[in-house]
């Protein structure tokens, strides 16, 4: 199936699973990218937006939340451009401001960001002018309580981020700490099937076509999770140790376990709803599902990314 086409002006940067993909807009009005990636694809990230800017300098940068592999390369876009503009969701300026990386998940996570700035807010309800075309901005809370989605109505095209994948949306982080936040996902998702998309491009994975099918297969995921929050729980335990193994490609056994014995929010996931087992026995079975279902691989005294 081919790709659904975009509006004028409007690629996607679409890299591996780490980095978020970033959207570029450009036309008479402005330039501007939505979200940077992840810290340690920064060189690629800059080399692909001059590429896709034939040289230009981007005016705006928009976050459409802030978790590392989505504002990861705010810093060295800033460095590289000094004049461009940072805009993030309202409710987590404070925490930048004052750069609180406990507040903003990075240290709990184990994860890495480089300390950015902004000057402007993305305030929901509100349109803003990206390239040639102006973008709705909608809050859109559950996977990220602070995260957004933008919309171009004319196109019917939706920067999901987050909030809605081909096959289903990310980890809902509310929820592994203890707060109502399926509630959420569920509303974002009502919110989708209002707005009726014809084009989504999600904050990972290729832009595809919108269809009942595929809100029904998020709608189902959800369903499922909320029936049973430990499956999420586990699913997301496995998702960080990818995360970091995406990160670091491969990483001695001894040192990834070390790592993930001392990262906060694995021990909060496994205090709140794994706490009758051993940690090491609770990693162990982890490293071993991801070897299982293809996602990662021994070789040797390490364990290696696939």
């Amino acid at each position: 199936m081919s790709q659904p086409l975009l509006p004028s002006g409007v690629q996607v940067i679409e890299r591996g699973w780490l980095s978020a993909n970033t959207v570029v807009a450009s036309g008479q009005h402005n330039r501007a990218l939505i979200d940077s990636g992840y810290c340690t694809h920064t060189a690629q990230t800059l080399a692909l937006v001059r590429t896709a800017l034939g040289g230009h300098a981007p005016d705006l940068l928009l976050n459409t939340h802030l978790h590392s592999d989505h504002c990861g390369g705010n810093a060295a876009l800033q460095a590289a451009y000094p004049a461009m503009q940072t805009l993030i969701p309202p409710d987590q300026a404070p925490l930048v401001t004052l750069w609180d990386p406990v507040g903003l998940s990075y240290a709990p996570t184990g994860q890495h960001c480089p300390r950015f700035h902004f000057q402007g807010l993305l305030i929901p309800d509100t349109e803003i002018l990206l390239g040639d075309h102006s973008w709705e901005i909608h809050a859109a809370a559950g996977h990220d309580p602070h995260s957004v989605v933008l919309f171009q109505r004319e196109s019917r095209t939706l920067v999901s981020a987050d909030a809605l994948w081909e096959n289903g949306f990310g980890i809902v982080f509310p929820e592994l700490e203890g707060e109502d936040a399926f509630t959420e996902v569920g509303s974002t998702l009502d919110l989708i099937a209002d707005l009726a998309p014809i084009i989504v491009i999600p904050g990972h994975g290729p832009v595809f076509a919108y269809s009942d099918a595929i809100l029904k297969k998020a709608q189902a995921r959800l369903a499922a999770f909320v029936s049973n929050p430990v499956r999420q729980a586990y699913h997301a335990a496995k998702v960080l140790l990818k995360f970091k193994l995406l990160e670091l490609q491969t990483v001695n056994d001894v040192k990834f376990k070390e790592w993930a014995l001392s990262t906060p929010y694995l021990e909060l996931v496994r205090n709140r709803f794994f706490e009758k087992q051993q940690r090491a026995e609770w990693l162990t079975q982890l490293i071993a599902d991801l070897v299982a279902s293809g996602a990662a691989k021994f070789d040797g005294n390490n364990i290696v990314n696939i």
